[in-house]
C-alpha cells in the first residue's frame, strides 16, 4: 500500500517515515489480536470495552502526541492518524475513545494548560490513568457552538457552573471534563471560558447513555451541570478565550475523526474485494463482472483520496504549518468516502450485506457519524470556502 507523505527537505515522499509504520504495524497487531474477536459483540451489547481502552493506554495510545514529560508517547500527528485509522478498521469505537482523549483533551491541556495543570491532569490523561471528554455541544450550541448556555459565574475561590451538555463521547467512564461556559454572555464568542472539571465534582451528573445508530461501544450522554464549584486554577487558558481553545482544539480534532473515518473506509473497501473474491454466481466469481468491479473501482478512488488528504493535514500539523482548510477537506471527504465505502460494501454482499454476521452492515452504520460530529459536512463545506476565499483575497 502506497502512500504520499510531505517530506520538508526532500519534496514529497510516497513512503511513510519507518517509525510511523513501526507504530501502524504495533496497532495492527493490537486491534487484530485484542480488538477484533470482541467487536461484534460490544456493537450487539453496546458494552463500552474497559479493558481493551487499558491495553491502548500500556501501548501509549491515548497521548500520542503528548511529550514524554508530560507521560505522553512523544509522537507525530502522522503516527497518531495511523493508529486511530487502525484502531477504527477493525472497531470505531475504539477510534473515537482514542481519538477524543487525545485530540479534544490532551491536546488543549498541552497546548493552554499551566505547568501545573499538567502536572495535574495531562499526565495521567496522556498515560491512561485517567480518561477525559469533551463538553462543547449543548441543545442550542450544535453547528453553532459559539451559543454558549452554560455559565460560570466566579464566587470566592470557585467558579459555579450551570448548564447542560449534550453528545458527549466517552460521558460514561470520563474522569475529566474539558467544559466550556459563558463568563461574559454579554460578549457572546468573546465570552466564553474553557474550564477542566473532574467528573466527581458535587452538582456534576452524567445522563442516561444514548442508544446510537452506530459506534456502540462508544459511551454517548449528556453532562448536567447544576452549581457545580470548580477551583478557580481549573480555568483552563484565559479567561473570555475559551473559544480560541475551542477551535483550535477542533482543527485537530477534525484529524482525528477523519482519520477514523479513513479506517472504516479501509475496512469496508478490504470486506468487499474478499467477498468478490470468493461469492460465486453463474459459474462465475463477482469480481468478474463489470458491475461489482465499478463498484470496487469507486470504493478505491474514495478511499486513496481520504488518505491522501488525512495524512497531509496531519503532516501540516506536525510541521506547524496553517491546516484549517486541510483539516476541513480531510474530514469532509475521509467521513464522506467511508460512507460511500460502507454502501457500496453493503452492495457487492448483496443480501449478505443486510446481515449482521457479514460486518459490512455495522462499518456503514459506525461511518455515519463521521458526517456530523466535531463539525457536520456543511460545517466543513464553510470553513473550506471561507479559507479559500481568504486565501484568493491575499494573492490578490
Amino acid at each position: 500500500m502506497s502512500h504520499v507523505v510531505a517530506d520538508s527537505t526532500a519534496g514529497f515522499s510516497f513512503s511513510l517515515p519507518e517509525e510511523v509504520e513501526s507504530v501502524r504495524e504495533m496497532v495492527r497487531d493490537f486491534a487484530e489480536s485484542e480488538i477484533r474477536p470482541i467487536a461484534a459483540k460490544i456493537d450487539e451489547t453496546h458494552e463500552f470495552p474497559t479493558e481493551t481502552t487499558k491495553k491502548m493506554a500500556e501501548l501509549g495510545l491515548l497521548g500520542m502526541f503528548v511529550p514524554e514529560q508530560w507521560g505522553g508517547a512523544g509522537m507525530s500527528c502522522l503516527a497518531y492518524v495511523v493508529a486511530i485509522e487502525e484502531l477504527s478498521r477493525v472497531c470505531a469505537s475504539h477510534g473515537v475513545i482514542a481519538s477524543v482523549n487525545n485530540s479534544l483533551v490532551c491536546y488543549p491541556l498541552l497546548a493552554y494548560g499551566n505547568d501545573e495543570q499538567k502536572k495535574r491532569w495531562l499526565t495521567p490523561l496522556a498515560k491512561g490513568e485517567l480518561l477525559g471528554a469533551y463538553c462543547l455541544t449543548e441543545p442550542q450550541a450544535g453547528s453553532n457552538a459559539a451559543n454558549q448556555q452554560t455559565t460560570a459565574a466566579l464566587e470566592g475561590d470557585h467558579w459555579v457552573l450551570n448548564g447542560t451538555k449534550i453528545f458527549i463521547t466517552n460521558a460514561g467512564p470520563a474522569d475529566v471534563f474539558i467544559t466550556y461556559a459563558a463568563t461574559d454572555k454579554s460578549l457572546g464568542a468573546k465570552g466564553i471560558s474553557a474550564f477542566i472539571v473532574a467528573a466527581d465534582t458535587p452538582g456534576v451528573r452524567k445522563g442516561k447513555k444514548e442508544a446510537k445508530l452506530g459506534i456502540h461501544a462508544s459511551d454517548t450522554r449528556a453532562i448536567y451541570f447544576e452549581n457545580a464549584r470548580v477551583p478557580k486554577d481549573c480555568l483552563l487558558g484565559e479567561i473570555n478565550k475559551g473559544y480560541t481553545v475551542a477551535l483550535a482544539t477542533l482543527g485537530g480534532g477534525r484529524i482525528g475523526i477523519a482519520a477514523q473515518a479513513l479506517g472504516v473506509a479501509q475496512a469496508s473497501v478490504e470486506a468487499a474485494v474478499k467477498y468478490a473474491n470468493e461469492r460465486e454466481q453463474f459459474d462465475r466469481k463477482i469480481g468478474e463482472f463489470d458491475a461489482i468491479r465499478a463498484m470496487l473501482a469507486d470504493s478505491a478512488v474514495e478511499l486513496e483520496t481520504a488518505r491522501l488528504l488525512v495524512y497531509q493535514a496531519a503532516w501540516l500539523r506536525d510541521e506547524g504549518r496553517p491546516h484549517v482548510k486541510e483539516a476541513s477537506l480531510a474530514k469532509w471527504h475521509a467521513s464522506e468516502a467511508a460512507t460511500k465505502c460502507a454502501n457500496l460494501a453493503i452492495q457487492v454482499h448483496g443480501g449478505y450485506g443486510y446481515m449482521s454476521e457479514y460486518h459490512v452492515e455495522r462499518y456503514w452504520r459506525d461511518a455515519r457519524i463521521c458526517e456530523i460530529y466535531e463539525g457536520t459536512t456543511e460545517v466543513q463545506k464553510m470553513v473550506v470556502a471561507g479559507q479559500v476565499l481568504k486565501e484568493h483575497a491575499l494573492g490578490a
